[in-house]
């Protein structure tokens, strides 16, 4: 923050870097939002100038049976992907946070490699994996895969929540008498609630991003959206790609003001909680 009783370098450093961290922003958005107008266009090619305004190609992707079953496959795969990661994900952060046990750093190695290790690998990992378990070609694989791909996201937000949580909290309530279960719902939960619903918003974002895995894994009648998208890039550039890109664009959009959100009121509640 720019204090008032700065001098006149400091203030054009101030405006000046914050000018130039201004343009980095716009240069590596306006390839993002460029296609935004293109999936408003009446033509039948991505191209500028744009002849007209129609929208024929959102029409497209909401009665084109190949991209309605590729939008229901997504919404199949997606939140119950996401709830396996969150799941496995919360626990095991718990587990990594409060225990202290020989192979833990290994384990946190393990359960964080999806994340760093090239998908490709992962995808053909995976294939080799599931093809004698007969786990190719159905929902379960997918499901399973993607929920893997997202369990490292839920593992490092909630495992940053925990970080000023007070276990002292859950001894309390053990010494009141409450199981752990009604523990972990009652007094863990709530508290670290802003971490685990970031994680399973990352986990979300990365199924129904993921298109490599899936090409491996799916069939073609499990073909996710991400996966339409990258058969209608090698076939036909049809501007219907450049709408359901917009539609994902303002998906993430979404989610990443809910993160917001959520970072702000973690913060609040970290600044009320008693020192």
């Amino acid at each position: 923050m720019l204090q008032p009783y700065a001098s006149p370098l400091e203030r054009a450093w101030y405006y000046s870097l914050r000018g130039l961290v201004g343009l980095i922003l716009l240069y590596l958005m306006l390839p993002i939002l460029a296609i935004v107008p293109l999936s408003f266009n009446a033509d039948s090619f991505l191209l500028y100038p744009m002849s007209g305004f129609s929208l024929r190609w959102y029409e497209e992707i909401f009665t084109s049976a190949a991209w309605r079953q590729s939008m229901a496959n997504s919404l199949i795969v997606s939140p119950f992907a996401t709830l396996l990661a969150t799941v496995i994900g919360t626990v095991a952060s718990i587990g990594l946070v409060r225990a202290d046990f020989p192979g833990k750093a290994l384990l946190t190695a393990v359960l964080i490699s999806p994340m760093v290790v090239p998908v490709v690998i992962v995808g053909v990992a995976m294939y080799i994996f599931f093809a004698p378990l007969g786990l190719t070609g159905s929902y379960t694989g997918l499901v399973i895969a993607h929920a893997v791909l997202g369990v490292p996201f839920v593992v490092t937000t909630v495992t940053a929540t925990l970080q000023g949580f007070d276990f002292n909290l859950v001894r309390a309530a053990s010494s009141l008498g409450a199981n752990p279960v009604t523990t972990f719902f009652r007094v863990t939960l709530p508290q670290v609630a802003p971490g685990v619903i970031s994680g399973a918003l990352f986990a979300f974002a990365t199924s129904f991003d993921e298109v490599v895995v899936t090409l491996f894994l799916a069939s073609p009648e499990q073909a996710t959206l991400p996966r339409q998208m990258f058969s209608g890039i090698r076939e036909n550039i049809s501007p219907a790609i450049a709408a359901v890109a917009t539609i994902l664009i303002l998906l993430s959009t979404l989610m990443l003001l809910t993160l917001e959100g959520l970072r702000r009121r973690n913060e609040r509640m970290r600044g009320a909680r008693p020192a």
